[in-house]
């Protein structure tokens, strides 16, 4: 089956929905679509595994209302396929995003980089901590959870016995537990509507080889956003390394916001 692409128009309030300000376009899934509730997250201590943490009240997950028949869709095409995909993290509302980055900025989460070592933000000037945070986490009012579109996925199935999700690249790498699911993705994912957004390293946001766009939905949040709008969000917002933020915010939105994989 092949999902139409076009002619899906937003419902409700964009501009609060592209901020993370409002879940009135969220539909909260049922425990078929979600992880386990056995699944235990090895490591907290990125941003890959806080998303994670989604997965122990499921009624926390969501996704976008207009996008549902997609992934339902997606789902039983991948089941013919002997892969269980599952969503590890979907919505996310402007005040868990703040939550997430105070709490990294501060000290009080670890913060990764690209080869999953732990950061020593004592050593860091804020606008390092921000960019070591903007690697897997985005500003609040800037995070593509926020539309509901986007998710990250995974296959319950197909981890070994006794091992658990990090959400981290290796586990979709070719040796890696979920390199079947992402074999699939790369095969079928576009045939739903669905692409990679962070495909790749850009020089902005690490390749994240689990979170999938629904384009019909994403192209117009991307389309709408303004920095303007961003900013006047975040003045308003205590936010940690708030200065730091907002004079550097069209470098954020350049390196991070808009670079991403636009071949769709």
């Amino acid at each position: 089956m092949i999902m139409p692409k076009n002619n899906v128009t937003i419902l409700g309030d964009i501009n609060k929905q592209l901020l993370g300000l409002t879940d009135q376009h969220i539909h909260f899934l049922s425990n078929e679509y979600l992880a386990n509730d056995n699944l235990t997250i090895k490591s907290l201590v990125n941003e890959h595994a806080k998303k994670s943490v989604q997965t122990q009240s499921k009624s926390t997950i969501g996704i976008h209302q207009q996008m549902n028949t997609a992934f339902k869709a997606m789902k039983h095409c991948a089941q013919k396929s002997g892969i269980e995909l599952k969503i590890a993290s979907g919505f996310r509302s402007f005040d868990r995003q703040l939550q997430i980055w105070n709490n990294k900025f501060s000290g009080n989460a670890t913060i990764k980089n690209a080869n999953g070592e732990i950061v020593d933000i004592s050593r860091l000037s804020d606008w390092q901590i921000i960019e070591a945070i903007l690697l897997y986490s985005a500003l609040p009012g800037a995070s593509r959870h926020h539309w509901g579109c986007d998710i990250d996925v995974y296959a319950p199935n197909l981890l070994p016995a006794g091992e658990s999700l990090q959400l981290e690249p290796w586990e979709y790498q070719q040796s890696g537990p979920m390199a079947t699911l992402s074999t699939w993705l790369t095969h079928h994912a576009a045939e739903f509507g669905f692409y990679l957004p962070y495909d790749c390293y850009r020089g902005g946001i690490a390749e994240e080889p689990w979170h999938l766009s629904y384009v019909p939905l994403a192209k117009q949040y991307q389309a709408i956003f303004k920095q303007q709008t961003l900013l006047a969000c975040l003045i308003n917002t205590e936010i940690a390394g708030k200065k730091v933020i907002i004079d550097n915010l069209t470098k954020i939105t350049e390196r991070y916001i808009n670079n991403v994989n636009t071949k769709v």
